[in-house]
């Protein structure tokens, strides 16, 4: 599964979807526009159909998102918005005494809107991870059938481990007249994991259960005021990882300024520290992120996103998950 944020995308080559279809030359389309285009018109045309189509995200992690690229040999990362912090520190292998890594990418984001979506969904900690990993690929939108070095299996394997792993924390400045305060929450993701997969064949059903169990506070964390949004419009993002932060923030900040009643101006050098810090320069990050934000603008049809001088502005507007007429 590419990165497309290394490839971005002008919005001009979206627009003639219509004429794209009525045209012979639609094999040219490379696959991933057509997967956008495919998506819009699916998710335009048709509202989403209950917890087939829904999909969640924890808010924390939507506010403040994982490494987009491998941190390297550090022994923390964190990411900063406003008062809110988030910080990982590395996944351990305690059987071979060895650090794993962090969880980056797009994988480590598809997993945690799983995460998330299956927790609200079974009100459990404990998540079954299904019979053998092509299916838990499926579940995540993932393709068993991709081989070579760049397989979704060899790449899910090493993320999973990175991700259930790895120690996370929430800590939020506050500060009230003279009053100035601090909390903090430190957890593991997952408490207890049993996984007997076929890892080269990723077909073969195991014998044995394969599941995990959240940690308590993870658990409790992820599901105080989670964001939907709609499985489709994930599996058209999923090779870019900026993408699907843009469009689960997207979500977030459209249901916020909805509610209130009124249009909100984001900076771009608030976005670039919130999503994109990983990004030098802030006009490096500007220009990739207009890209991803020209492809979640086709699987959210309904998003009021205004490009201005120095940010963008959000409009009230109908949901990331449309609702049923």
């Amino acid at each position: 599964m590419a990165n497309d944020d290394k490839n971005p995308t002008t919005l001009a080559a979206f627009r003639p979807a219509a004429t794209w279809v009525e045209e012979p030359s639609l094999d040219r389309i490379p696959r991933h526009v057509r997967k956008l285009i495919d998506a819009h018109e699916e998710i335009r045309s048709t509202p989403s159909i209950g917890s087939r189509d829904h999909a969640y995200m924890a808010r924390q992690l939507v506010q403040v998102t994982l490494p987009h690229r491998n941190p390297g040999n550090v022994d923390m990362w964190s990411r900063t918005n406003g008062n809110f912090t988030l910080a990982i520190r590395p996944a351990w292998d305690y059987a071979n005494n060895k650090v794993l890594g962090y969880p980056y990418g797009s994988i480590p984001r598809l997993i945690l809107f799983w995460i998330t979506t299956e927790a609200l969904r079974t009100k459990s900690r404990t998540l079954d991870l299904g019979s053998s990993l092509a299916a838990f690929m499926r579940a995540l939108g993932l393709d068993p059938s991709r081989g070579g070095k760049r397989s979704d299996a060899r790449r899910l394997h090493q993320q999973i481990h990175r991700t259930f792993r790895s120690q996370i924390s929430f800590h939020q400045k506050h500060e009230h007249g003279q009053v100035h305060g601090e909390r903090w929450l430190n957890m593991p993701i997952v408490e207890e994991q049993q996984m007997f997969w076929d890892i080269k064949n990723e077909c073969q059903a195991s014998l044995f259960d394969n599941y995990i169990e959240l940690g308590e506070r993870f658990a409790e964390a992820i599901q105080a005021n989670p964001v939907p949004v709609d499985v489709r419009a994930l599996r058209a993002l999923k090779s870019s990882p900026l993408a699907l932060d843009l469009y689960a923030w997207s979500a977030y900040r459209t249901y916020r300024v909805t509610i209130k009643g009124r249009d909100v101006f984001v900076p771009w050098r608030s976005l670039h520290q919130q999503i994109g810090n990983h990004y030098r320069e802030s006009k490096d990050f500007k220009r990739y992120a207009k890209a991803a934000l020209h492809k979640v603008r086709l699987v959210y049809p309904d998003l009021k996103i205004e490009d201005v001088d120095g940010g963008v502005i959000i409009h009230p507007s109908l949901p990331a998950i449309r609702p049923r007429s």
